[in-house]
């Protein structure tokens, strides 16, 4: 019986999540510039023929992986902002308050260790590769022109508006960027992160007058 013509997708598909969910450990663990393809495929359990068929290199592979997270990330930064929006008695279009919607958000979105090693690792690699730089600005791009519509609709509902959404924009990411090395530091301290957030929104989008 000849099997479904779905099931190679499929597998080629569980063999790649596999890949990077191994990917994730020995990157975190190891360091990128150490990692190796056969550590990978140890982890997942695969050959190096599985690797090469899925992935050109290491850097592709990390690529995937940002790909992944980043869809990860903005399903629960949408999720966390339309708990506002769905609350009882919101009407669909009152929230509760701000810091409040920051605060969720944050909750949502956690500063996570094993992440940010890798990223930065990576990150210092790109900028020693031009070509690897323009694809990673790219992406980032893509992520904020991704974002902004959602936080302009969002600070609207608190009759908010942004002026200058390419700089509110920069400036979420590197208060994202530059507090999550605080908060990795220190554990401890790091409910100032609401408080940031929310003053820099409010320096970069102004009440709307009836």
């Amino acid at each position: 019986m000849a099997e479904p013509a779905t099931s190679a997708p499929r597998r080629r598909e569980h063999t790649r999540e596999r890949l990077l969910d191994a990917a994730l450990d020995v990157f975190a663990d190891q360091g990128f510039g150490r990692s190796t393809v056969e550590q990978i495929c140890g982890g997942a359990g695969f050959t190096r023929g599985a690797f090469y068929s899925n992935f050109t290199s290491l850097d592709e592979l990390f690529l995937a992986m940002w790909e992944r997270q980043s869809a990860l990330m903005l399903a629960r930064f949408r999720g966390a902002l339309s708990q506002d929006a769905e609350a009882p008695g919101s009407g669909g279009n009152t929230p509760s308050s701000l810091p409040a919607a920051v605060a969720r958000i944050l909750s949502a979105i956690p500063v996570e260790d094993r992440w940010y090693r890798i990223t930065a690792e990576f990150s210092a690699h790109a900028l020693r590769n031009p070509e690897l730089t323009k694809v990673i600005a790219a992406r980032e791009r893509a992520i904020r022109e991704t974002m902004l519509p959602i936080v302009e609709a969002a600070l609207a509902r608190f009759g908010r508006r942004v002026e200058e959404p390419e700089l509110l924009g920069r400036a979420l990411v590197a208060m994202h960027d530059g507090t999550t090395v605080q908060a990795l530091m220190e554990p401890r301290e790091n409910t100032f992160r609401t408080e940031l957030f929310v003053r820099l929104v409010y320096c970069y989008s102004t009440e709307v007058k009836e």
